[in-house]
């Protein structure tokens, strides 16, 4: 009788392993690729955050991270090798940049979205415009 109980113990949880199991169909490989607006060259160690927004097929029963920081390499890129599809939001900060931020659908297995920086802009003061 034991045995005849741990036989069906153990088949009961064989069974239910695929409700369990992470759709991989729904996961992507996202790459953002980070250049200078005006020279067109890399930015290398910029960061770079991406957060998730709602996804397409949302994975139930499962813990999943919904942000991500990360630095470019030399080459500009930052690569999150397994994330939920869906819309997601990027924001991008560097020394001697504007920082950026967009929303963006990511619905294809593997990705990369191009983000231009542009240099900052020259200040603006009420106090100087006052004293001329």
């Amino acid at each position: 009788m034991k045995a005849m109980r741990t036989l069906l113990v153990t088949m009961l949880c064989l069974c239910s392993l695929p409700l369990f199991a992470t759709d991989t169909t729904t996961l992507a490989t996202l790459t953002v690729q980070v250049n200078s607006a005006e020279t067109g060259k890399p930015i290398d160690r910029a960061s770079v955050v991406v957060r998730f927004r709602h996804g397409l097929n949302p994975v139930k029963m499962k813990k999943l991270t919904t942000s991500w920081e990360m630095k470019t390499s030399q080459e500009g890129s930052a690569t999150i090798p397994e994330m939920q599809m869906g819309e997601i939001q990027i924001q991008v900060i560097a020394s001697n940049y504007q920082t950026f931020g967009g929303i963006f659908q990511l619905d294809k297995p593997e990705q990369t979205i191009a983000i231009k920086l542009n240099p900052p802009q020259p200040q603006y003061s009420e106090d100087a415009k006052s004293k001329k």
